[in-house]
């Protein structure tokens, strides 16, 4: 395997660990900025939403121009979008530094992943793919749970100094280990999303939205989830970040395996089905007899993490092969649905929680889960010239 893969992975664990360590953020952030919970939860709504758009357009700006000089460089607008975080006194302010944040993400992300594939032999793209994106996953792992501690005894502005550290670190590692040179193609957005009028792509596209919009409406909403429907502590949060960011580094490398030596249409069944299950639980949760929540929540913590994860590299793995002479494009876009599903995952979420409980959360996930089943299985009616996916 391509050892410039893990440089790659370095910055991708930078931007994750701002990605997911907010949700453990929000009720300090509600308290210290004066808006609800739900308001709060904004920011996650915000920024997927931003990521989203802003991704196909910047990578469409920059595709022709050296992939080293752009790593670099949105790493450090990430870093200087988080050390206004840190700073920012007011939920505009804020609001307007995770904007900038969403920015660099996004096209680091894009640009991380097409140069991924660039530099990897064709029978190990599900596997170079899973490696930059393990980045993402160690930093849910790892990166969160560091992120939540600190915000334990230095505030939610200390986690985003620390952030801040992370990515100008990232950066220099980029700038000194990437090689120069590597280049894609530019092209107008017109042609980036004609990628979309090939069989199948927009039906995998969907699938990405509607199943990462499940998974937000938990993991936005973690906090209250584990205050009030497993009845832990606040001072649990950390752990309970640690518990499920290690099952999803494990799912991150399995997902990537198994694609590769299953398929990935297979893996990306499996993933959905599993974690419909997992929706299931969380709505039984709160139905549990007394003292037996919070730690049936927690020993389901690790398992949902791995279920959840095998999915982002066996997903992108099925992408390619539906669309393998696009696949910088693919990649991107199947990046935007993946934020837009963020997004709309957060902002549902947020929905059921003004108008029901923490634990309508649940069945309201499988929903979407069970509509993105169906997709997939859609997807295998493809055209019989088109590649299995």
């Amino acid at each position: 395997m391509n050892k410039r893969l893990f440089w790659l992975a370095l910055g991708t664990f930078a931007i994750g660990a701002e990605g997911f360590v907010i949700a453990s953020l929000l009720p300090q952030i509600s308290e210290d900025t004066g808006v609800t919970l739900i308001e709060a939860g904004y920011l996650v709504v915000a920024f997927a939403l931003v990521y989203a758009t802003a991704s196909p357009v910047l990578t469409a700006l920059t595709a022709d121009r050296d992939r080293r000089t752009i790593l670099t460089a949105s790493a450090v607008v990430f870093a200087a979008g988080a050390l206004s975080a840190a700073f920012a006194h007011t939920y505009a302010v804020l609001l307007v530094a995770r904007i900038v944040i969403a920015c660099a993400a996004g096209l680091y992300a894009a640009t991380a992943q097409a140069t991924a594939v660039a530099i990897s032999h064709a029978d190990h793209r599900a596997r170079a793919i899973a490696i930059v994106v393990g980045g993402t996953s160690l930093a849910v792992a790892f990166g969160a749970p560091l992120g939540a501690f600190v915000a334990g005894w230095a505030g939610w502005r200390g986690t985003y100094a620390s952030i801040a550290l992370a990515g100008v670190i990232a950066a220099l590692a980029i700038r000194l280990m990437l090689p120069g040179g590597l280049r894609g193609t530019r092209m107008s957005l017109r042609s980036r999303f004609a990628v979309l009028s090939q069989p199948g792509i927009r039906t995998a596209l969907a699938t990405t939205l509607l199943y990462m919009t499940a998974g937000f409406m938990i993991f936005t909403y973690i906090a209250p989830m584990t205050l009030q429907a497993a009845g832990l502590v606040r001072s649990l949060l950390p752990t309970v970040l640690l518990v499920y960011g290690s099952g999803a580094a494990l799912g991150n490398y399995l997902g990537g395996q198994m694609a590769d030596r299953w398929g990935a249409q297979r893996m990306v069944t499996i993933a959905i089905v599993l974690n419909t299950g997992m929706m299931l639980f969380f709505t039984l949760l709160g139905h549990l007899p007394d003292g037996w929540a919070g730690p049936a929540f927690l020993g389901a913590l690790f398992p949902w993490g791995v279920m959840s994860w095998s999915f982002p590299p066996a997903q992108a793995s099925r992408i390619l092969a539906i669309a393998p002479g696009s696949a910088p494009l693919a990649l991107s876009l199947n990046g935007s649905a993946l934020y837009f599903g963020v997004a709309l995952g957060s902002f549902i979420g947020g929905l059921v929680l003004r108008y029901a409980t923490v634990g309508d959360l649940g069945w309201v996930a499988a929903l979407f889960l069970v509509t993105a089943l169906v997709l997939v299985r859609a997807g295998r009616l493809r055209p019989a010239g088109l590649p299995a996916a």
